[in-house]
């Protein structure tokens, strides 16, 4: 069986981890890369010799590949998904897919038009510790969860100036921290309808106008669920949080609650955790290479079946709760 072959457009240290993930799988090869800087172009060759670098997605469309990686600067996402889907193929993309839900829902459509396979990287999804939670929620142990807090602060920021240009990034830490974490709310909870949005973004310490050009580097937001559940968001950028990240997501429900959270103040290690009363029970914990796992789903997925998947309506969704919050601060 032929194996997909694999364009890698933007190889910067993500898009180069996740490349390395769908490779580890030995079902699809990498045929080409692309990145304006050199430096890290020739670290991805280092992992496929054999793949050209190439200019463009232009160029790469160009030789037929079966997949297209998109590890862009987020203002790239939609336009590259929906070229690539045009030309029959099937797309990773590094989240957010679009700036904004319009963007994110012609990228699904164009997949849809397609019926090519596209997915997201919400790459927090497959860490062990938020898969332990996703099993007592479905086996019914928290009974009926009428409230989720998902914390996200980055005590660092963001490294690339392109981040704080609104017209770049669609936005700030709700954009880069806060979509993890409402996917993860979504999808553990199987929600798709959101009934109420409200939220406050600041700045610098200040009220964020709604037609300030700057981005936000501090949100909260409440996000009421038709269940009737309600989701409590916080997060952000360069905060006075005691540690190099604040992350966890605790979802409460009438029998017990159950949640994750980073350990020692680490973006990668994080351990899962039930509450009975005053008692808890760890679930999961680190060490856990979860990474690039939802890289290497989709490149298993496509080794098997490139047509498309409506589980990423899912993403539309998400994007659709990003814009009312930022509609609603």
């Amino acid at each position: 069986m032929t194996r997909p072959r694999l364009g890698f457009l933007g190889t910067g240290w993500i898009g180069r981890h996740r490349m390395e993930a769908m490779l580890a799988t030995r079902v699809v090869e990498a045929a080409a890369v692309c990145d304006p800087d050199d430096a890290s172009a020739r670290e991805a060759l280092l992992l496929a010799p054999q793949a050209a670098r190439v200019d463009g997605l232009g160029a790469m469309l160009a030789m037929g590949l079966d997949g297209i990686v998109v590890a862009t600067p987020s203002a790239h996402h939609a336009a590259q998904t929906i070229a690539a889907l045009d030309q029959g193929a099937a797309v990773f993309c590094q989240k957010p897919l679009g700036r904004n839900a319009d963007e994110a829902q012609a990228a699904i459509a164009a997949a849809r038009r397609a019926d090519r396979l596209l997915a997201v990287d919400f790459s927090y999804r497959r860490t062990r510790a938020v898969e332990a939670i996703g099993d007592a929620i479905r086996k019914g142990s928290l009974g009926t969860v009428f409230a989720v807090d998902l914390v996200f602060h980055n005590a660092y920021g963001p490294g690339r100036e392109w981040f704080f240009d609104r017209a770049q990034s669609g936005g700030g830490c709700v954009m880069d921290l806060g979509v993890h974490l409402v996917d993860l709310a979504l999808f553990l909870l199987e929600q798709l309808e959101v009934r109420q949005v409200s939220a406050r973004l600041f700045a610098g310490g200040q009220p964020l106008a709604r037609d300030d050009v700057r981005v936000e580097d501090y949100a909260v937001a409440r996000i009421d669920l038709d269940s009737g559940a309600a989701l409590n968001l916080a997060c952000s950028w360069n905060l006075n949080a005691g540690a190099d990240a604040v992350i966890s997501a605790t979802f409460y429900g009438t029998e017990a609650s159950a949640g994750f959270r980073n350990v020692g103040g680490s973006f990668y290690d994080f351990e899962a955790f039930v509450d009975r009363g005053t008692s808890r029970e760890i679930i999961a914990s680190a060490p856990d290479a979860w990474g690039g796992r939802v890289a290497a789903d989709w490149a298993l997925r496509l080794a098997q079946d490139n047509r498309f998947d409506p589980a990423v309506d899912g993403v539309g969704t998400v994007a659709h709760v990003l814009d009312r919050i930022y509609a609603a601060a």
